[in-house]
């Protein structure tokens, strides 16, 4: 069963692979909702790999820190 940080809390989980060079760091918003969920979508095949509820902009900063990204891409 996969889980994902959203429901539980980071220690409960080890981090997921992410590496520039086969993956992007993406955050999918809802139009309808306004939601947002960052994660990593995989440049090769589009697999999208949620890791965090975004709900604000500590949240944002608190991803970026965390796996080292500096850009993060928005799609809707």
């Amino acid at each position: 069963m996969k889980r994902f940080r959203i429901f539980q809390s980071h220690s409960d989980f080890d981090q997921p692979a992410f590496s520039p060079e086969t993956h992007d760091a993406v955050i999918r918003s809802s139009i309808c909702t306004g939601e947002k969920v960052a994660g990593f979508k995989s440049k090769k095949d589009g697999h999208f790999s949620e890791v965090m509820l975004i709900r604000s902009e500590k949240d944002l900063e608190d991803f970026k820190r965390e796996y080292r990204v500096t850009t993060v891409k928005t799609e809707y």
